[in-house]
């Protein structure tokens, strides 16, 4: 059942201060000495969905997901979370990647595989071919060489895109990334060579979705000012 309200306590021993909704396995006690708490904030929750976009995107900008042979259940939940937040159409569920019936995915997924169709299939290559067919252009999200950096990605209006992720340890299958259109990486720069399956995704399906040109306005031409910065 969602939470349609919470408060905010403060420990009146140790002054931690932590929220607790109806439900909550915290207590009126404090979880960290135990000691008397008292309310300071109680505050309701707008559950009506409210949104920044206008609802027409997914009208001329198809977008969808392949994920291929990832291991973690709480991956997939995650990406499917944002799969929706993103407005994406479908995700394609292939290889051993866990499914909405099982019950890890869907405690991360906190109901998105409600509103983002999905599909299991047992080779990404035989569905890639069929996609292919159909007319969807396949971006694959992987380092390599001949990756393309996701900044200066640009996409069509009338496209249909299929964004393949790959397994968490060998990366996206190197058959499937000799049937992608293009492949395309995120520049690291710290110390580590990749980000979580689940970030990384929507990092990439950001660039997708708002990588789309807008309808431009007629603009002066005069030349812009510049500053020396100093």
């Amino acid at each position: 059942m969602p939470v349609s309200a919470f408060e905010i306590r403060v420990c009146l021993s140790c002054r931690l201060r932590y929220p607790i909704t109806e439900g909550s396995s915290f207590g009126v006690r404090c979880p960290h000495c135990l000691g008397e708490t008292e309310v300071t904030l109680t505050k309701k929750i707008d559950t009506e969905k409210t949104s920044m976009e206008d609802g027409k995107s997914k009208k001329y900008f198809h977008l969808a997901v392949l994920l291929d042979n990832i291991r973690s259940a709480w991956n997939v939940g995650s990406i499917l979370r944002s799969a929706d937040g993103f407005g994406l159409e479908h995700a394609y569920l292939c290889g051993i990647t866990p499914t909405p019936k099982n019950e890890a995915v869907t405690k991360t997924s906190l109901g998105a595989e409600d509103f983002v169709a999905w599909s299991e299939h047992k080779n990404a290559l035989d569905l890639v071919g069929t996609l292919k067919q159909e007319g969807w252009k396949i971006y694959a999200l992987e380092e390599t060489k001949k990756a393309a950096d996701i900044r200066s990605l640009k996409t069509n209006l009338k496209e249909k895109a299929v964004l393949i992720l790959g397994s968490e340890v060998t990366g996206v299958d190197p058959d499937l990334l000799k049937m992608a259109d293009e492949i395309i990486s995120i520049p690291m720069r710290g110390g580590k060579r990749s980000f979580n399956v689940s970030v990384a995704f929507a990092i990439a399906a950001y660039a997708l979705r708002y990588a789309v040109p807008q309808k431009t306005t007629s603009r002066s031409k005069t030349k812009p000012r510049t500053t020396s910065g100093r």
